[in-house]
């Protein structure tokens, strides 16, 4: 099977998040040499560039509880189109965040191009890996910040503003039988109880050390039968910050390198990844570009790199 072109999507947001930095996260892994890792892996690659947007310092923050609602609406649905756009023309979407609230636009693009059912009764078959340290399903009135990189996984499953919810079509873009949280480790009590109500899947990192990261993801990969696209949203944090500490929430006992790279590699062997994204590098907290590098490891790791 021909191999489809990689389209490089920056998203330099970090409105979502409670501190400056991750915007400069798409350059960053740029830097890292992302583009050379996906030429040597044989791929066409098309960098798009960079979604122009705005500093937080030239924006009204707006809402207490849904910080910067309207830029972020705003890159979110500018992000929809960059990404239907992009698997209309055969292209495999690969998302450089940004903070997490970018996988709004990413995922409600792939809903879209998916055409969801005209009544809206049921969402598209889309199966989506979430790499993750937080579970993200915080709602306005539940959060503590404010901050919208902590409320994606509730917008997408239609509960949130409505300028949110609504991008690409109105209503539910992922169905949570097909759905998995994987590294869950730093979760509030709000959040354990809408992650129970949600019928989502979650893995924990007690999860994946009594069972294995090899089960999990034999599990998780199960899960995906069935849909027509499968996505894989990634957030750095999800690595154990001794791995990748440029991040703006690192928690320690995350996953390490190699639980990484094999969760990539065994995603890779399905051949059924249709999009990535990768979120939450924040250069002005790293080593050296360090973590910017790992995430460019995971990604050609995730597109096929292989050790031998």
């Amino acid at each position: 099977m021909k191999q489809r072109p990689v389209q490089v999507i920056g998203v330099p947001l970090d409105h979502g998040a409670g501190r400056r930095g991750v915007g400069m996260g798409p350059a960053a892994m740029r830097v890292a040499g992302l583009d050379a890792a996906l030429e040597r892996l044989g791929a066409e690659v098309r960098d798009t560039g960079d979604l122009v947007i705005p500093a937080p310092e030239t924006e009204a923050s707006g809402r207490e509880n849904a910080r910067f609602l309207d830029v972020i609406a705003r890159t979110c649905t500018q992000l929809a189109e960059r990404v239907k756009d992009a698997l209309d023309a055969g292209a495999l979407p690969l998302v450089l965040g940004g903070d997490h609230s970018i996988a709004i636009g990413t995922i409600s693009g792939i809903a879209a191009h998916l055409a969801p059912d005209p009544a809206g009764q049921r969402p598209p078959k889309l199966a989506v890996l979430w790499f993750d340290a937080h579970g993200d399903i915080n709602t306005p009135e539940t959060t503590h910040s404010g901050n919208i990189h902590g409320m994606p996984v509730s917008c997408l499953l239609g509960n949130g503003p409505a300028e949110l919810t609504g991008i690409g079509f109105e209503g539910t873009k992922i169905d949570p039988a097909r759905f998995a949280q994987i590294g869950l480790r730093d979760i509030d009590e709000t959040e354990k109880r809408l992650l129970r109500e949600s019928g989502i899947r979650t893995y924990t990192m007690a999860d994946i050390d009594r069972l294995s990261m090899s089960r999990v993801m034999d599990e998780a990969i199960a899960m995906t039968e069935g849909a027509e696209m499968l996505h894989v949203s990634f957030d750095i944090d999800a690595v154990d910050p001794a791995v990748a500490p440029g991040t703006g929430t690192p928690r320690h006992g995350g996953l390490t390198y190699r639980e990484a790279h094999l969760a990539m590699e065994m995603l890779a062997d399905t051949g059924k990844v249709t999009s990535v994204e990768m979120v939450e590098v924040n250069p002005t907290l790293d080593e050296r570009n360090r973590t910017a590098e790992v995430a460019v490891e995971l990604i050609s790791s995730l597109l096929g790199q292989r050790i031998l």
